[in-house]
């Protein structure tokens, strides 16, 4: 999670980017993955005027933004039930992108995108109601409550993503962790922009239709830790 830091005006960054140092094949996956598929800076510098679908070869029918993708999986995924769209992975963290690169190139798939940094860099570029779908699935806690204003869900994103989410387009949360389950809700409570759309408890104690699982998920259910899925539509 980043953060403007008022005193010298740039982003600060709350998170690792790097893991345990990569094999020679996940270098090679990384490498290939960056030269095929990165979103370039000369783009996201661009204001408020870079349309999501012109970053893919062909047309697109939607494009969908995954906040934080991990491991890939669920990006990945959703990339081959629906090769008629697009998406746009962000995940600062490198190792990551390695294992999405490689999930990309074992699929075959060619309909993602990858911006291998903060996201905040990346969304301003985006003309407005340009997005189908935005995932932000099990983000980093940040339990203590000193560190609440590293969570990803703020106010400023939410109006952000409200901006770039076209109307009747969704936004999916998902965590494992009491504390950010409360914290979403609250922050989303507060969001006009957006409709909750469970109308019973298990709507959000259920997985979407063909959710794939992650890693981070599996680690939650072996800790005995029950994951939550809370589905937004954007308001017209």
């Amino acid at each position: 999670m980043t953060r403007i830091d008022p005193l010298k005006d740039r982003l600060m960054f709350y998170g690792r980017r790097h893991g345990r140092r990569l094999r020679p094949a996940q270098a090679e996956n990384l490498q290939r993955g960056l030269e095929k598929w990165q979103i370039s800076e000369k783009l996201a510098a661009k204001a408020a005027s870079l349309e999501p679908q012109s970053l893919f070869d062909g047309e697109v029918a939607d494009v969908f933004l995954e906040i934080g993708f991990g491991g890939g999986e669920h990006l990945a995924a959703r990339a081959e039930e629906m090769p008629a769209a697009g998406f746009i992975g962000a995940e600062p963290f490198i190792n990551g992108v390695a294992s999405l690169s490689k999930h990309i190139l074992a699929r075959g798939l060619q309909n993602i995108r990858i911006w291998p940094e903060d996201v905040r860099l990346l969304l301003p570029a985006f003309t407005p109601s340009s997005l189908a779908g935005v995932f932000i699935l099990f983000p980093d806690p940040w339990p203590k409550k000193r560190h609440q204003d590293r969570r990803i869900v703020q106010p400023e994103l939410l109006a952000e993503l409200a901006r770039l989410i076209r109307p009747g387009g969704t936004l999916l949360l998902a965590s494992d962790e009491p504390t950010a389950k409360t914290w979403m809700l609250e922050h989303m409570s507060h969001c006009r922009d957006f409709d909750w759309l469970a109308q019973t408890a298990e709507d959000w104690r259920t997985p979407p239709s063909g959710w794939p699982g992650t890693r981070y998920m599996a680690k939650a259910d072996r800790a005995g830790r029950a994951s939550s899925w809370f589905e937004y539509r954007r308001n017209p």
